[in-house]
């Protein structure tokens, strides 16, 4: 069974910042990427950003120069940092772990609200 966490959602202004963490812990053997989702009211869930465990990024276009991806190894965890935020970037953000040869898990998702 593999846990999946994520924390750092909140309140902020347009133009702020937040830092999302995602902590993936139970039996993991070997990962092979990790990544954030969002889902607004009334859209459907989509990619934001990933990252594979040779560090490769992949991100949505909209978001590109305003949020980084990274990945801590060792600590099986994931993070988003998000600058420059706009309204439309509310949403809950859910985090995504793929496992190697293995099943995809999710997090619980945590709120994002950016206000104008």
């Amino acid at each position: 069974q593999v846990q999946v966490v994520e924390s750092g959602g909140g309140l902020v202004q347009a133009g702020g910042s937040l830092r999302l963490s995602c902590a993936a812990s139970g039996s993991i053997f070997s990962i092979y990427t990790m990544g954030w989702y969002r889902q607004a009211p009334g859209k459907q869930r989509e990619l934001v950003a990933t990252i594979s465990s040779g560090g490769r990024t992949n991100y949505l276009d909209s978001v590109k120069g305003r949020f980084t991806i990274s990945r801590d190894g060792a600590k099986n965890t994931v993070y988003l940092q998000m600058d420059s935020l706009k309204p439309e970037d509310t949403a809950v953000y859910y985090c995504n772990v793929v496992l190697t040869y293995s099943s995809s898990y999710w997090g619980q998702g945590t709120q994002v609200t950016v206000s104008s």
